[in-house]
Protein backbone atom coordinates (compact mmCIF):
# COMPACT_ATOMS: atom_id res chain seq x y z
CA UNK A 1 0.00 0.00 0.00
CA UNK A 2 1.44 3.44 -0.91
CA UNK A 3 2.28 5.84 1.95
CA UNK A 4 -0.52 8.14 3.08
CA UNK A 5 0.69 11.72 3.41
CA UNK A 6 -1.07 13.61 6.19
CA UNK A 7 -2.34 17.15 5.52
CA UNK A 8 -1.09 19.98 7.82
CA UNK A 9 -3.83 19.61 10.48
CA UNK A 10 -3.37 15.85 10.93
CA UNK A 11 0.42 16.21 10.63
CA UNK A 12 0.36 18.64 13.57
CA UNK A 13 -1.67 16.09 15.56
CA UNK A 14 0.88 13.38 14.70
CA UNK A 15 3.71 15.57 16.00
CA UNK A 16 1.75 15.99 19.22
CA UNK A 17 1.51 12.17 19.49
CA UNK A 18 5.30 11.98 19.30
CA UNK A 19 5.67 14.65 22.00
CA UNK A 20 3.18 12.86 24.25
CA UNK A 21 5.14 9.63 23.89
CA UNK A 22 8.42 11.39 24.73
CA UNK A 23 6.85 12.99 27.82
CA UNK A 24 5.05 9.76 28.86
CA UNK A 25 1.62 11.37 28.43
CA UNK A 26 0.22 8.16 26.99
CA UNK A 27 -3.50 8.85 27.53
CA UNK A 28 -3.25 12.16 25.68
CA UNK A 29 -1.29 10.46 22.92
CA UNK A 30 -4.09 7.91 22.43
CA UNK A 31 -6.64 10.75 22.15
CA UNK A 32 -4.66 12.35 19.32
CA UNK A 33 -4.27 8.94 17.61
CA UNK A 34 -8.04 8.54 17.76
CA UNK A 35 -8.57 11.97 16.18
CA UNK A 36 -6.46 10.99 13.16
CA UNK A 37 -7.68 7.40 12.79
CA UNK A 38 -11.37 8.31 13.17
CA UNK A 39 -11.12 10.14 9.83
CA UNK A 40 -11.98 7.49 7.13
CA UNK A 41 -9.26 8.91 4.86
CA UNK A 42 -6.53 8.19 7.42
CA UNK A 43 -7.99 5.12 9.20
CA UNK A 44 -5.10 3.01 7.83
CA UNK A 45 -2.32 5.57 8.26
CA UNK A 46 0.68 3.34 9.03
CA UNK A 47 2.73 5.68 11.22
CA UNK A 48 -0.25 6.66 13.41
CA UNK A 49 -1.20 2.98 13.86
CA UNK A 50 2.41 2.22 14.82
CA UNK A 51 2.54 5.06 17.35
CA UNK A 52 -0.78 3.99 18.83
CA UNK A 53 0.63 0.47 19.22
CA UNK A 54 3.81 1.80 20.87
CA UNK A 55 1.74 3.89 23.29
CA UNK A 56 -0.47 0.89 24.18
CA UNK A 57 2.66 -1.18 24.81
CA UNK A 58 3.73 1.39 27.42
CA UNK A 59 0.33 0.91 29.08
CA UNK A 60 0.85 -2.87 29.26
CA UNK A 61 -1.48 -3.83 26.39
CA UNK A 62 1.15 -5.84 24.54
CA UNK A 63 -1.01 -7.97 22.22
CA UNK A 64 -2.98 -4.98 20.91
CA UNK A 65 0.30 -3.12 20.51
CA UNK A 66 1.85 -5.80 18.30
CA UNK A 67 -1.30 -6.06 16.17
CA UNK A 68 -1.41 -2.32 15.56
CA UNK A 69 2.32 -1.94 14.87
CA UNK A 70 2.32 -4.86 12.39
CA UNK A 71 -0.77 -3.46 10.72
CA UNK A 72 0.87 -0.06 10.45
CA UNK A 73 4.02 -1.62 9.00
CA UNK A 74 2.02 -3.53 6.37
CA UNK A 75 0.34 -0.28 5.36
CA UNK A 76 3.64 1.61 5.04
CA UNK A 77 6.69 -0.61 4.54
CA UNK A 78 8.79 2.37 3.44
CA UNK A 79 8.27 4.34 6.64
CA UNK A 80 11.29 4.71 8.92
CA UNK A 81 8.87 5.53 11.78
CA UNK A 82 7.05 2.18 11.45
CA UNK A 83 10.29 0.20 11.36
CA UNK A 84 11.74 2.19 14.27
CA UNK A 85 8.59 1.63 16.36
CA UNK A 86 8.62 -2.09 15.56
CA UNK A 87 12.26 -2.18 16.70
CA UNK A 88 11.36 -0.41 19.97
CA UNK A 89 8.63 -2.98 20.55
CA UNK A 90 11.05 -5.86 19.95
CA UNK A 91 13.61 -4.23 22.24
CA UNK A 92 11.03 -3.96 25.03
CA UNK A 93 10.66 -7.77 24.78
CA UNK A 94 14.47 -8.18 24.83
CA UNK A 95 14.50 -9.51 21.25
CA UNK A 96 17.62 -7.52 20.52
CA UNK A 97 18.64 -9.23 17.27
CA UNK A 98 15.18 -8.62 15.80
CA UNK A 99 15.24 -5.02 17.02
CA UNK A 100 18.60 -4.42 15.30
CA UNK A 101 17.14 -5.74 12.01
CA UNK A 102 14.22 -3.33 12.37
CA UNK A 103 16.55 -0.38 13.04
CA UNK A 104 18.61 -1.26 9.97
CA UNK A 105 15.44 -1.37 7.87
CA UNK A 106 14.45 2.02 9.27
CA UNK A 107 17.84 3.44 8.26
CA UNK A 108 17.30 2.28 4.67
CA UNK A 109 14.54 4.90 4.43
CA UNK A 110 16.16 7.57 6.60
CA UNK A 111 19.89 6.88 6.83
CA UNK A 112 20.72 10.06 8.77
CA UNK A 113 18.13 9.77 11.54
CA UNK A 114 20.00 10.53 14.75
CA UNK A 115 17.55 8.85 17.13
CA UNK A 116 17.53 5.59 15.17
CA UNK A 117 21.34 5.60 14.97
CA UNK A 118 21.59 6.18 18.74
CA UNK A 119 19.13 3.37 19.48
CA UNK A 120 21.01 1.08 17.09
CA UNK A 121 24.36 1.85 18.74
CA UNK A 122 22.94 1.05 22.19
CA UNK A 123 21.74 -2.35 21.03
CA UNK A 124 25.00 -3.08 19.23
CA UNK A 125 26.95 -2.47 22.42
CA UNK A 126 24.39 -4.59 24.30
CA UNK A 127 24.98 -7.47 21.84
CA UNK A 128 28.76 -6.90 21.76
CA UNK A 129 28.68 -6.14 18.03
CA UNK A 130 31.72 -3.88 18.41
CA UNK A 131 32.50 -3.53 14.70
CA UNK A 132 28.91 -2.50 14.01
CA UNK A 133 29.01 -0.14 17.00
CA UNK A 134 32.12 1.55 15.58
CA UNK A 135 30.44 2.09 12.19
CA UNK A 136 27.31 3.54 13.80
CA UNK A 137 29.31 5.86 16.06
CA UNK A 138 31.26 7.05 12.99
CA UNK A 139 27.98 7.94 11.27
CA UNK A 140 26.88 9.86 14.36
CA UNK A 141 30.22 11.69 14.45
CA UNK A 142 29.82 12.71 10.81
CA UNK A 143 26.30 13.99 11.46
CA UNK A 144 27.11 15.80 14.72
CA UNK A 145 30.86 16.62 14.73
CA UNK A 146 30.40 19.43 17.25
CA UNK A 147 28.93 17.21 19.97
CA UNK A 148 31.17 15.88 22.74
CA UNK A 149 29.18 12.61 22.88
CA UNK A 150 29.87 11.91 19.20
CA UNK A 151 33.64 12.03 19.70
CA UNK A 152 33.64 10.14 22.99
CA UNK A 153 31.34 7.43 21.58
CA UNK A 154 33.64 6.96 18.58
CA UNK A 155 36.73 6.78 20.83
CA UNK A 156 35.01 4.23 23.10
CA UNK A 157 34.29 2.05 20.04
CA UNK A 158 38.04 1.79 19.31
CA UNK A 159 38.78 1.42 23.02
CA UNK A 160 36.47 -1.60 23.26
CA UNK A 161 38.07 -3.06 20.12
CA UNK A 162 41.40 -2.70 21.99
CA UNK A 163 42.80 -0.30 19.40
CA UNK A 164 44.07 1.95 22.18
CA UNK A 165 46.35 4.04 19.97
CA UNK A 166 43.46 5.09 17.71
CA UNK A 167 41.20 5.73 20.72
CA UNK A 168 43.87 7.99 22.27
CA UNK A 169 44.31 9.88 18.97
CA UNK A 170 40.55 10.53 18.68
CA UNK A 171 40.33 11.81 22.26
CA UNK A 172 43.40 14.01 21.71
CA UNK A 173 41.95 15.47 18.48
CA UNK A 174 38.73 16.29 20.31
CA UNK A 175 40.61 17.70 23.33
CA UNK A 176 42.41 20.17 21.05
CA UNK A 177 39.07 21.63 19.98
CA UNK A 178 38.03 22.39 23.57
CA UNK A 179 38.45 25.99 24.68
CA UNK A 180 39.14 25.94 28.40
CA UNK A 181 41.18 27.96 30.86
CA UNK A 182 43.64 26.26 33.28
CA UNK A 183 42.07 28.25 36.13
CA UNK A 184 38.47 27.40 35.24
CA UNK A 185 36.70 24.47 36.94
CA UNK A 186 35.32 22.31 34.10
CA UNK A 187 34.16 18.90 35.33
CA UNK A 188 33.40 17.51 31.86
CA UNK A 189 36.84 18.47 30.56
CA UNK A 190 38.36 16.97 33.71
CA UNK A 191 36.61 13.64 33.07
CA UNK A 192 37.78 13.74 29.44
CA UNK A 193 41.40 14.07 30.61
CA UNK A 194 41.00 11.19 33.06
CA UNK A 195 39.52 9.01 30.32
CA UNK A 196 42.38 9.91 27.97
CA UNK A 197 44.84 8.92 30.68
CA UNK A 198 43.03 5.60 31.20
CA UNK A 199 43.35 4.79 27.48
CA UNK A 200 47.09 5.54 27.60
CA UNK A 201 47.51 3.26 30.64
CA UNK A 202 45.59 0.41 29.03
CA UNK A 203 47.76 0.82 25.93
CA UNK A 204 50.80 0.21 28.15
CA UNK A 205 52.14 3.75 27.55
CA UNK A 206 52.93 4.37 31.21
CA UNK A 207 55.59 7.06 30.66
CA UNK A 208 53.28 9.00 28.33
CA UNK A 209 50.40 8.56 30.80
CA UNK A 210 52.48 9.98 33.67
CA UNK A 211 53.62 12.93 31.55
CA UNK A 212 50.00 13.53 30.56
CA UNK A 213 48.89 13.41 34.22
CA UNK A 214 51.56 15.90 35.28
CA UNK A 215 50.76 18.24 32.36
CA UNK A 216 47.03 18.43 33.04
CA UNK A 217 46.99 17.89 36.81
CA UNK A 218 45.69 21.39 37.55
CA UNK A 219 42.74 20.95 35.19
CA UNK A 220 41.64 17.61 36.69
CA UNK A 221 39.07 18.21 39.43
CA UNK A 222 39.25 14.74 40.99
CA UNK A 223 42.48 15.14 42.97
CA UNK A 224 42.10 11.73 44.62
CA UNK A 225 41.99 10.03 41.20
CA UNK A 226 45.14 11.96 40.21
CA UNK A 227 47.06 10.69 43.24
CA UNK A 228 45.83 7.10 42.86
CA UNK A 229 46.75 7.11 39.16
CA UNK A 230 50.14 8.64 39.93
CA UNK A 231 50.90 5.88 42.43
CA UNK A 232 49.86 3.17 39.96
CA UNK A 233 52.00 4.68 37.16
CA UNK A 234 55.07 5.13 39.38
CA UNK A 235 54.83 1.45 40.32
CA UNK A 236 54.61 0.46 36.65
CA UNK A 237 57.70 2.56 35.90
CA UNK A 238 59.67 1.00 38.83
CA UNK A 239 59.97 4.33 40.64
CA UNK A 240 59.34 2.65 43.99
CA UNK A 241 60.53 5.44 46.31
CA UNK A 242 58.23 8.01 44.74
CA UNK A 243 55.37 5.50 44.67
CA UNK A 244 55.77 4.76 48.40
CA UNK A 245 55.53 8.49 49.19
CA UNK A 246 52.30 8.72 47.17
CA UNK A 247 50.75 5.69 48.89
CA UNK A 248 51.73 6.92 52.37
CA UNK A 249 50.01 10.22 51.60
CA UNK A 250 46.91 8.36 50.36
CA UNK A 251 46.99 6.17 53.46
CA UNK A 252 46.85 9.25 55.67
CA UNK A 253 43.89 10.46 53.68
CA UNK A 254 41.99 7.17 54.06
CA UNK A 255 43.55 4.46 56.26
CA UNK A 256 40.63 2.08 55.52
CA UNK A 257 41.37 1.62 51.79
CA UNK A 258 42.82 -1.87 51.10
CA UNK A 259 44.40 -0.90 47.76
CA UNK A 260 46.66 1.73 49.37
CA UNK A 261 48.28 -0.94 51.56
CA UNK A 262 48.74 -3.22 48.57
CA UNK A 263 50.37 -0.35 46.66
CA UNK A 264 52.63 0.42 49.62
CA UNK A 265 53.69 -3.23 49.85
CA UNK A 266 54.51 -3.32 46.13
CA UNK A 267 56.61 -0.17 46.41
CA UNK A 268 58.49 -1.14 49.62
CA UNK A 269 58.91 -4.81 48.57
CA UNK A 270 59.29 -6.43 52.04
CA UNK A 271 61.65 -9.43 51.82
CA UNK A 272 59.97 -11.60 54.46
CA UNK A 273 56.96 -11.93 56.76
CA UNK A 274 58.67 -9.99 59.57
CA UNK A 275 59.32 -6.95 57.37
CA UNK A 276 55.81 -7.19 56.00
CA UNK A 277 54.34 -7.28 59.51
CA UNK A 278 56.55 -4.35 60.58
CA UNK A 279 55.00 -2.29 57.79
CA UNK A 280 51.54 -2.83 59.33
CA UNK A 281 52.75 -2.37 62.91
CA UNK A 282 54.01 1.09 61.98
CA UNK A 283 50.55 1.83 60.59
CA UNK A 284 48.89 0.65 63.83
CA UNK A 285 50.81 3.34 65.72
CA UNK A 286 49.66 6.00 63.22
CA UNK A 287 46.04 4.87 63.07
CA UNK A 288 45.21 3.05 66.33
CA UNK A 289 41.49 2.91 65.46
CA UNK A 290 42.08 1.58 61.94
CA UNK A 291 40.45 -1.78 61.12
CA UNK A 292 42.00 -2.49 57.72
CA UNK A 293 45.65 -2.39 58.90
CA UNK A 294 44.63 -4.92 61.58
CA UNK A 295 42.77 -7.11 59.08
CA UNK A 296 45.28 -7.40 56.22
CA UNK A 297 48.13 -9.05 58.22
CA UNK A 298 45.74 -11.94 58.98
CA UNK A 299 46.15 -12.99 55.33
CA UNK A 300 49.84 -13.85 55.69
CA UNK A 301 50.47 -14.38 59.44
CA UNK A 302 50.39 -17.89 60.97
CA UNK A 303 50.70 -19.55 64.37
CA UNK A 304 50.79 -17.48 67.55
CA UNK A 305 51.27 -14.20 65.70
CA UNK A 306 48.07 -14.88 63.74
CA UNK A 307 46.17 -15.71 66.95
CA UNK A 308 47.44 -12.58 68.70
CA UNK A 309 46.48 -10.25 65.82
CA UNK A 310 43.14 -12.01 65.30
CA UNK A 311 42.31 -11.69 68.99
CA UNK A 312 42.84 -7.93 68.88
CA UNK A 313 40.91 -7.58 65.60
CA UNK A 314 37.90 -9.58 66.83
CA UNK A 315 37.70 -7.71 70.13
CA UNK A 316 37.91 -4.37 68.34
CA UNK A 317 35.05 -5.29 65.99
CA UNK A 318 32.85 -6.92 68.63
CA UNK A 319 33.28 -3.88 70.89
CA UNK A 320 32.12 -1.62 68.06
CA UNK A 321 29.31 -4.00 67.07
CA UNK A 322 30.43 -4.25 63.42
CA UNK A 323 27.86 -6.46 61.60
CA UNK A 324 30.06 -7.46 58.59
CA UNK A 325 32.88 -8.84 60.76
CA UNK A 326 32.64 -12.45 59.56
CA UNK A 327 32.20 -11.33 55.96
CA UNK A 328 35.60 -9.61 56.12
CA UNK A 329 37.12 -12.85 57.49
CA UNK A 330 35.54 -15.00 54.76
CA UNK A 331 38.69 -15.11 52.63
CA UNK A 332 40.53 -16.86 55.50
CA UNK A 333 38.12 -19.80 55.57
CA UNK A 334 40.07 -21.81 52.95
CA UNK A 335 42.78 -22.37 55.61
CA UNK A 336 41.51 -25.01 58.09
CA UNK A 337 44.03 -24.05 60.74
CA UNK A 338 42.90 -20.41 60.71
CA UNK A 339 39.24 -21.45 60.78
CA UNK A 340 39.96 -23.52 63.87
CA UNK A 341 41.64 -20.56 65.63
CA UNK A 342 38.71 -18.25 64.75
CA UNK A 343 36.20 -20.78 66.09
CA UNK A 344 38.09 -21.34 69.36
CA UNK A 345 38.46 -17.62 70.03
CA UNK A 346 34.81 -16.80 69.30
CA UNK A 347 33.55 -19.70 71.45
CA UNK A 348 35.86 -18.64 74.29
CA UNK A 349 34.51 -15.07 74.06
CA UNK A 350 30.94 -16.33 74.33
CA UNK A 351 31.68 -18.47 77.40
CA UNK A 352 33.65 -15.69 79.10
CA UNK A 353 31.04 -13.02 78.35
CA UNK A 354 28.31 -15.23 79.82
CA UNK A 355 30.23 -15.90 83.02
CA UNK A 356 32.23 -12.76 83.76
CA UNK A 357 31.08 -10.26 81.11
CA UNK A 358 34.53 -9.73 79.59
CA UNK A 359 36.20 -11.30 76.56
CA UNK A 360 38.62 -13.32 78.66
CA UNK A 361 38.86 -14.18 82.36
CA UNK A 362 42.44 -12.82 82.23
CA UNK A 363 41.01 -9.36 81.57
CA UNK A 364 39.41 -9.22 85.03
Amino acid sequence: MPSIILPPKENALFKRILRCYEHKQYRNGLKFCKQILSNPKFAEHGETLAMKGLTLNCLGRKEEAYDLVRRGLRNDLKSHVCWHVYGLLQRSDKKYDEAIKCYRNALKWDKDNLQILRDLSLLQIQMRDLEGYRETRYQLLQLRPAQRASWIGYAIAYHLLQDYEMAAKIVEEFRKTQQTSPDKVDYEYSELLLYQNQVLREAGLFKEALDHLISYEKQICDKLAVEETRGELLLQLDRADEASDVYRHLQERNPENWSYYQGLEKSLKPRNVEERQKLYEDTWLKFPKGLVPRRLPLNFLTGEKFKECLDYYLRLNFSKGCPPLFTTLKSLYHDKEKVSVIEKLVVSYEESLRTCKVFSSNDV
